[in-house]
């Protein structure tokens, strides 16, 4: 790999804290499977049909436009982003957003010769501007990547702010890739790009972060069928067929663990609750964020990598994630910021300790 994520590597060298804020999917999640008699010999060269089938349901689409894989939301992005570049080698040039989640920069870099970025600017709520987008693009344009809900700030995308972008893409001829793993949290108040634009629009998501599911490892992608069965034939000259036993605990959760899985995303209700009330009470400036479990938190802290690396996981066995992951350009220069991302899903629901974590950062913010 010719890009590594410098965030991934921060992420798993952090030693044990005490108040563990990065991570932004839910965890604690334990469900006792049955699974009845399972083929475990069954082998799907197009995916389990019963899986395709509950999917399309959820997301209100035919069966025919769902592709599933094993590797999660990411490895999607990553080889959706792959077979793009390689079926079109005149389209060189992709467009990433900026601030964005750093993983997924690094996965259109890995493919694309010339990356862009379409800036969402924080005095505007970051929200996408199709006429920047405009005067970036070009016929050598193959992908625009994006997130919705934006990782990091949390903001939804609106219907018309798709439509504009997507409007660009028609006339170009590119494809959009929405990663919209966060809008599990609220399916319902999210539009999904793929709605927009079903010919160019590639939706991208997983269960790991609104239920817990970072163990099963599900990777959804909604496409246009003649897609879909290009990226099927792909993966199985690749790697083989679709992973069964991923399929079948899938369809189990989706049908008879369906209640427990709300259940569990619900206890989180109570702790974004708090956790906002927390944050005024200490003057802490954040954006609201209705889809997820993340807050994008400005702080009276010139350069929260060091103040993290050097103080608070040090000195207060707490950690969040430095803005400056999300800032990068194309290289790997460590941009000052005043931001934090603070991450809900390691905090117990059944045994929180906000206050007392909260009351840390305090601490830490008027020590530095």
């Amino acid at each position: 790999m010719r890009f590594p994520s410098a965030y991934l590597e921060w992420y798993v060298s952090i030693p044990h804290v005490k108040y563990d804020f990065r991570s932004s999917g839910l965890s604690n999640f334990k469900y006792a499977l049955t699974l009845d008699k399972a083929d475990l010999s069954a082998n799907y060269v197009h995916g389990n049909p019963e899986t395709a089938k509950l999917l399309a349901q959820r997301y209100n689409v035919k069966p025919e436009n769902i592709f599933v894989s094993g590797s999660g939301a990411s490895g999607q992005n990553a080889r959706i982003a792959k077979f793009l570049a390689e079926v079109n080698g005149k389209k060189t040039e992709a467009i990433v957003e900026y601030p964005t989640y750093e993983p997924l920069l690094r996965q259109v870099q890995e493919h694309f010769p010339q990356v862009k970025r379409l800036e969402r600017k924080e005095n505007e709520e970051y929200k996408l501007d199709a006429d920047v987008l405009r005067k970036m693009v070009s016929d050598k344009t193959g992908l625009l990547m994006i997130t919705n809900p934006h990782a990091p700030s949390g903001t939804i995308s609106d219907k018309s702010e798709l439509e504009e972008i997507m409007t660009v893409a028609q006339e170009y001829g590119f494809y959009m890739i929405c990663d919209e793993i966060y809008a599990e949290f609220e399916r319902k108040t999210v539009q999904s790009a793929f709605h927009i634009n079903s010919e160019l629009s590639i939706v991208t998501t997983s269960f790991s972060k609104a239920y817990g599911l970072g163990g099963l490892k599900i990777g959804i992608a909604l496409a246009e069928k003649s897609l879909v069965d290009k990226l099927y034939a792909d993966m199985l000259s690749n790697e083989g067929n679709s992973p069964n036993i991923v399929n079948l605990v899938t369809n189990e959760l989706l049908t008879k663990g369906k209640e427990t899985l709300e259940k569990h995303k619900q206890k989180w209700t109570k702790l974004k609750t708090e956790t906002e009330k927390l944050l005024n009470e200490q003057g802490l400036e954040f954006y609201p964020n209705k889809a997820g479990i993340t807050y994008w938190v400005k702080l009276p802290v010139k350069d929260t990598y060091r103040w993290t690396n050097e103080h608070t996981i040090p000195h207060y066995s707490l950690a969040p994630v430095p803005g400056t992951f999300f800032l990068f350009k194309n290289d790997y220069t460590l941009k000052k910021s005043d931001k934090i991302r603070l991450g809900l899903g390691n905090v117990n629901p059944d045994e929180p300790c906000l206050t007392e974590a909260v009351e840390a950062l305090k601490q830490a913010i008027n020590t530095y």
